[in-house]
């Protein structure tokens, strides 16, 4: 039961008082989750980057403003993306509710160099992504640690760190007052 729950395409909310601070107040789609482990991207943490930052070569990105976010501390020497064009963008996998996970890395240029506002609102690019040993999310799920809740594409493409992680929390019925939980309820 516990696999259905981080089933891919879903979306795990870091608990309030989860111990470990690189993913306070953490929203994770979730990617993949099977027995030999788990990979997700957080996607309400800016990485404080533009493309350009990352693609100065690229003749389409070289002088892109479009945010990076850091989809979690393993592999930060790769990238990856979502989106919500499937129409322009082939080769994707879809995940859930119309939300892909990559495709065609040019044509995500294309749409992102020709197209910048609304590819703010259906392309999300990740420096990074979050990932879990055999058994290990099993754990931080049976710990209480995350979260489970459904992808909601509006927050997965929406804007703000902490209210897309509260958004997420008031998502889960019963649990509405945790999202008013500071990230150190010492502070309380």
């Amino acid at each position: 039961m516990t696999e259905l729950r981080a089933a891919r395409g879903t979306v795990l909310a870091a608990s309030p008082d989860l111990p470990d601070s690189s993913f306070s107040h953490s929203a994770i789609v979730m990617c993949e989750h099977s027995k030999e482990g788990a990979f997700g991207l957080v996607f309400n943490r800016p990485a404080g980057l533009a493309l350009r930052q990352l693609f100065p070569e690229h003749p389409l990105l070289a002088s892109s403003e479009h945010t990076v976010y850091w989809g979690g501390p393993v592999g930060m020497d790769s990238v990856q993306f979502l989106h919500r064009a499937p129409e322009l963008i082939q080769g994707g996998e879809e995940l859930a509710s119309g939300v892909h996970l990559g495709g065609d890395f040019e044509q995500a240029a294309l749409l992102i160099h020709d197209d910048p506002l609304r590819a703010t609102s259906c392309v999300r690019v990740f420096v990074g992504y979050s990932g879990w040993g055999d058994g290990q999310l099993e754990e931080e799920l049976s710990s209480g640690s995350w979260l489970p809740a459904v992808l909601d594409p509006s927050l997965l493409f929406g804007e703000g760190e902490e209210s897309t992680w509260r958004a997420v929390i008031r998502s889960i019925n019963g649990l509405d007052s945790l999202s008013h939980q500071p990230p150190d309820s010492s502070w309380n």
